[in-house]
């Protein structure tokens, strides 16, 4: 089993910045791919970014391209992801996830572990 826990949001106006980490235990995680999810009232769970096991490959949904990036520490067990010029629809649960498969998806039901996500809010 492996626990994931996000932390770093918060409240935040546009064109700002947010480091969101996860920090993961029970069980390393170099073995797994690793991706960060939103989920905005009403609406579905979204893919935002994902990262292979050795941080080589990496892609993101083009709302964040240019804007977000994606990141791990393998040595420390935690993945990030850095959030710059934050824009209002930015706004979501944002939530971590680990994938068996070593290079990760963009598929949210590809994943395997979840944790229990935190909250960005961006104002105008």
């Amino acid at each position: 089993q492996v626990q994931l826990v996000e932390s770093g949001g918060g409240t935040v106006q546009a064109g700002g910045s947010l480091r969101l980490s996860c920090a993961a235990s029970g069980r390393t995680i170099r073995n797994y791919g690793m991706g960060w999810f939103r989920q905005a009232p009403g609406k579905e769970r979204e893919f935002v970014a994902r990262i292979s096991w050795n941080g080589v490959s990496v892609n993101y949904v083009d709302s964040v391209k240019g804007r977000f990036t994606i990141s791990r520490d393998n040595a420390k067990n935690t993945v990030f992801l850095q959030m710059n010029s934050l824009k209002p629809e930015d706004t979501a649960v944002y939530y971590c996830a680990a994938d068996k498969d070593v290079y990760g998806s963009t598929n949210v039901r590809a994943y395997d572990y979840w944790g229990q996500g935190t909250q960005v809010t961006v104002s105008s």
